[in-house]
Parts: structure tokens; sequence; C-alpha cells
């Protein structure tokens, strides 16, 4: 099925205004690098995002679902398929209790600003992860020696080809490091609920500054980047092996291995997404030729 048709069907259960092609994936992803997909669908609602995917899953055509664009970069040749991101409706964040309800598309930030605010304790190591509670679950998101798998209760996930729509644990979620089972089923997180425990506000809010100023002082958070590059290897720290290496501060085009932290690759101006990968691969071979590991990109490269 070709992409004029697929956008026809598309309108018959979603508003024209929310299908956009040919989308440049730089103004959608934190590395603000890389190509275009053919076509960007924004679901507003849960039944949208049900007919959208039952739709896809129809077309054969290739589709990928988006969060906030912090851990995914489009090779330049773009990707030839349709990128599903949440719209405005999957953006909240209630508190209940000790529970916090957070739509998928909602920050991370905002969501462990909310949970401070009502004296939550537990999700103050999320407040400097760049990224969307959708994505965080997928990834199983973690910093300062928290993750997403001490917090979770339940999640709500759609089918990828829209099916089916169900609550699954964070036990059946099977939660590793950087890993889910959504790896393997392509299932959709619409909603996540934590469940936090009661604190001092004033603690909470004074842990989050002092991780705060700490990622500030240490990270390059002043230049686009998708936060930590590689995966930790087991009994290693990427970064140190990076650093160890002799890597610090190496550029290919607009690309460098930043110089405050080796665990990042940042783009400091211009950047292509070929640079990019090209020097992820540099720092790949030069780590296995000096240290014998194997560098594991924690980023999604998707795309030509």
């Amino acid at each position: 099925m070709g992409l004029k048709e697929i956008k026809k069907l598309l309108m018959n259960g979603i508003d024209e205004k929310n299908i956009i092609e040919n989308v440049s994936m730089a103004q959608h992803t934190s590395f603000k690098a890389g190509g275009s997909a053919d076509m960007m669908v924004m679901p507003q609602n849960i039944d949208e995002l049900k007919y959208v995917l039952q739709t896809l899953a129809n077309s054969g055509y290739p589709y990928m679902i988006l969060g906030n664009g912090s851990n995914v970069l489009v090779k330049d040749g773009g990707y030839k398929g349709i990128i599903v991101k949440m719209g405005d409706a999957f953006d909240y964040v209630n508190v209940d209790g000790c529970k916090v309800e957070c739509g998928a598309a909602s920050l991370l930030s905002v969501a462990a600003k909310t949970a401070a605010a009502a004296g939550l304790k537990g999700f103050e190591f999320a407040s400097g992860i760049p990224g969307s509670i959708g994505g965080a679950v997928f990834m199983n998101a973690g910093a300062y020696d928290g993750e997403m798998k001490f917090v979770l209760e339940k999640v709500r996930v759609i089918s990828k080809d829209g099916s089916e729509d169900r609550f699954m644990t964070a036990e059946e979620l099977d939660m590793g490091y950087r890993h889910t089972v959504l790896h393997e089923s392509g299932d959709i997180v619409v909603e996540a609920v934590l469940k936090l425990e009661e604190g001092d506000v004033d603690e909470i809010k004074a842990k989050i500054a002092d991780l705060t100023a700490r990622r500030n002082s240490k990270q390059p958070v002043n230049f686009p980047s998708a936060g930590s590059f590689f995966k930790r290897p087991t009994g290693y720290f990427a970064g140190k092996l990076v650093q160890d290496a002799g890597l610090k501060g190496l550029a290919v085009g607009g690309a460098q291995v930043s110089e405050l932290h080796s665990g990042f690759i940042i783009n400091k101006g211009g950047a292509t997404a070929t640079d990019i990968v090209q020097l992820m691969e540099i720092v790949q071979q030069t780590v296995m030729d000096k240290f014998g590991v194997m560098l594991e990109p924690e980023v999604r490269i998707i795309g030509e």
C-alpha cells in the first residue's frame, strides 16, 4: 500500500492536520540531526492511536513509535516509514495518594517535579533525564542509582497492531538494564502508574537540586545529544573506557566525544547523523582494539 492510500485511510479516523509528510527528524530528536521520515502521524487520544496502529499494521508499511526523541537518531538517508508520535492528550501527570499517573508523552522532569511538590519521594533520580515517560518505561531508564523498575507499579499498553488494550505490571515487563519485553513485543505504553513514598517536600526538592547541580557540572547539557551514548558494559564504565582510549574531544565533522564526559557524543554544531555514526564506529573500534570490549549504543539508530 502506498503513502497516498495510507493517508486517505488515516484521515477517516484522524484530523488531517495531525498527518505530516516528509518530516525532518532533526526537529523531533534531541541530537538535532538526521534525515526525514516519510510521514508523521500524531494521534490525539487512545481511540485515534488504536485506529492508526490498526491501519498501519494492515498497510504493511514500516512504522515506529516516537516519544520525546531523546534516545533516537535517524540516519541522513531518512526513515522510509511512518513515525507515530503521541499527541498532547498523552501529556498529563496526576497525583492520587502515593501514586502518580503519567501519560506516555509527559516528560520525566515534569513528573519528578509534580511528585516533589506533592511530597512524594523516590522519583528524584529521573528529574534530569531528558525523555518521556513512555520512552523511559520502554528502556527502563535510570540515573544516580535509580531505575524505572524500582518505582513502576503498572503500565497501560496497546499492542503494536492496535487490537489489544491491557495493563502490565513491572514484573511482567521483565525490566532489565536498558531493556524490557516491549523491545520484542512492540507494545506501546500509553500510561504509567508510579508508586512512590511520602517524604518531606523540602528534602525532596533539595535532592533534585543536588542531582541537577551534579548533572550540570559533569555532563554536556548545553549541547544537543542523546544522553549517555553507550550502554554500560559488564564490569566497566563506557565513559572511562572511551577516556582511557584517548578519545575525549575526538571529533568527526560537527560530532564530538564530549570533553566534559566521554560517555557522551554531542552535536557541537551542524553535525550530520553520518558524522555521529562515524564517530561512534571509531570509538567502538578503538575501545575494542585497546581493551577487547565492544561498546553497544544505548541510542536507537534507524533509517538508511
